[in-house]
């Protein structure tokens, strides 16, 4: 009777995946430590020391950084390298709470050479003079993409559409200064001042002239670049993209007067709550597993904490309001303008950005592609990720030299 295969130890395959694992400039700075914890058996443990990996076995002492559960079997393939803990994260094969951003640089670390090239990396470079956190995924020959996420967000909140395209695409998800794993510059983050940033990224990471794909203000800001630099993108993306307010706008004068700096004061998130302010960007909430909500709710706690970050957040915000609707460097008055291949997607029951704007884009660009996806709320590339994909490798498709 043969025996059966010893059980495997996760410790022994951390031990042995770390001595061959460069830490990258990513880590370079980071105190954590991220607690793998299997179905069964015992728990392993990675310490990151500014740099250097120290593998546990068991638990930490104090509280981990980050806290991946799975099945054995599972932890252990991603460990190893041998599967990546993005596509289980996706799948629903593990679940992820504490910072996120910590998880999916750990994940990208645990590659090899033959790895396939639909997994991603995760990198750290300077762009504009900005530190700015990323990941790189698909064949380095593909058609090149740039990712950018909305207001509050991490790249993390445009996985399952990096996911998907970058099986042919080479993929950069980057997460926008003043967010995420980024640098928060003092500024103040308008539309236009991301574009500098954008330009600068794809040059430092060899990308030439990306389609810009954007959820939100990251599509506003595809948006700006297709505007002001229509050589240097190839296309342009919105997905519920945030355009200027035409109406409502007799709060500007406040506005202007709240200074984003107060939030220098110390403001503290509840999980509990953002959790509800995600599920409310949903048309129906219930498509998604809980576990994604407390991903995303971490995520925001997290950076939230941080001054400057939330200085940030807030300096976006009001600059999404008080954007110029009409006028010489209006929105609405430039947007004809608008010179590369566009294609907008709106979800029908949007609370932020109503699909009623649909109309109005198609009359400023009735050259582009609008399609209003119905029982859809704000974020269609988690809520409808097959309908979203679909429609945006339709667009691809439909415009294959605008890259050349």
């Amino acid at each position: 009777m043969t025996a059966a295969p010893a059980p495997v130890d996760l410790t022994d395959t951390l031990v042995r995946r770390l001595r061959q694992t460069p830490s990258g400039p990513l880590l370079a700075g980071v105190e954590g430590t991220v607690l793998f914890l299997p179905d069964r058996g015992t728990p392993a443990t990675v310490e990151l020391h500014r740099g250097r990996f120290v593998p546990r076995r068991g638990r930490p002492v104090l509280p981990p950084t980050s806290t991946v559960r799975g099945r054995r079997p599972v932890l252990a393939a991603i460990i190893s390298g041998e599967d990546s803990g993005i596509r289980a994260f996706l799948e629903g094969d593990v679940t992820v709470r504490g910072d996120l951003s910590l998880t999916m640089a750990l994940d990208g670390l645990f590659d090899e050479s033959a790895k396939p090239d639909r997994w991603p990396t995760a990198g750290l470079v300077t762009a504009n003079g900005c530190p700015t956190a990323y990941l790189d995924a698909g064949p380095r020959d593909g058609r090149p993409l740039l990712l950018l996420h909305g207001l509050g967000a991490t790249n993390a909140s445009l996985l399952p559409l990096l996911w998907d395209l970058a099986a042919d695409h080479r993929v950069i998800a980057p997460d926008l200064p003043g967010f995420g794993a980024s640098g928060a510059p003092r500024g103040s983050y308008a539309p236009t001042t991301y574009v500098p940033w954008a330009v600068d990224l794809c040059r430092r990471l060899g990308v030439e002239r990306p389609v810009v794909i954007g959820n939100s203000m990251g599509g506003r800001i595809a948006i700006e670049l297709g505007l002001q630099r229509p050589d240097a993108v190839s296309g342009v993306v919105g997905l519920c993209a945030s355009p200027a307010f035409r109406r409502l706008r007799q709060m500007v004068p406040a506005v202007r007067l709240l200074r984003p700096e107060m939030a220098r004061l110390p403001i503290k998130a509840s999980h509990g709550l953002v959790v509800r302010a995600v599920q409310a960007m949903f048309s129906r909430p219930e498509r998604l597993p809980d576990a994604w909500y407390d991903a995303a709710a971490d995520e925001f706690v997290r950076c939230f904490a941080d001054r400057g970050h939330r200085v940030a957040f807030f300096a976006c915000a009001r600059q999404i309001y008080l954007d110029e609707a009409f006028g010489l460097h209006g929105f609405w008055d430039t947007l004809p303008s608008l010179a590369p291949p566009a294609l907008f997607l709106w979800g029908e029951n949007d609370r932020l950005v109503p699909a009623s704007f649909s109309r109005h884009v198609a009359e400023a660009l009735p050259d582009a592609t609008s399609v209003v996806l119905e029982d859809c709320g704000h974020v269609p590339q988690f809520e409808l990720p097959a309908e979203t994909a679909r429609l945006v490798r339709e667009f691809l498709a439909k415009n294959p030299c605008v890259s050349a």
